[in-house]
């Protein structure tokens, strides 16, 4: 078998403490400020989309698909149904839409940033 590449290793770590810190807001009653200053809709969308170029990163030998979509998809339906059982949260289907917003915007903007410079290299060509 072969090892990872060191920026799929570091992704994952990346991707598994972005899944940490997004569940702890998500789920926390205590309020930030600084993240409350900016959309909570815009907050949905830009953690997903960070999500998704981290999960891809992570695993680049499958491309973007259903299957990575699906998964992310389904953390965001596990936290807002999660929401449902927290007296100080509460479940919101714009959430989600927001959620697959970030994720739409990814995946319209995935050729662009694989053929960019800056970020061609976490690919290297495998796809």
């Amino acid at each position: 078998m072969i090892s990872p590449r060191p920026i799929n290793v570091l992704s994952r770590v990346l991707l598994i403490a972005a899944l940490l810190v997004i569940t702890y807001l998500a789920l926390t009653p205590k309020i930030y400020p600084y993240v409350e200053t900016i959309s909570d809709k815009v907050r949905h969308g830009l953690a997903f989309f960070v999500l998704a170029w981290l999960f891809d990163i992570s695993f680049p030998k499958s491309s973007f698909s259903t299957a990575k979509i699906g998964l992310l998809l389904g953390y965001g339906l596990f936290l807002e149904l999660w929401q449902l059982y927290l007296p100080y949260r509460e479940f919101s289907i714009l959430d989600l839409l927001a959620d697959s917003l970030g994720l739409f915007v990814f995946w319209i903007l995935r050729p662009f940033i694989m053929k960019c410079p800056l970020f061609k290299w976490q690919w290297n060509g495998i796809r």
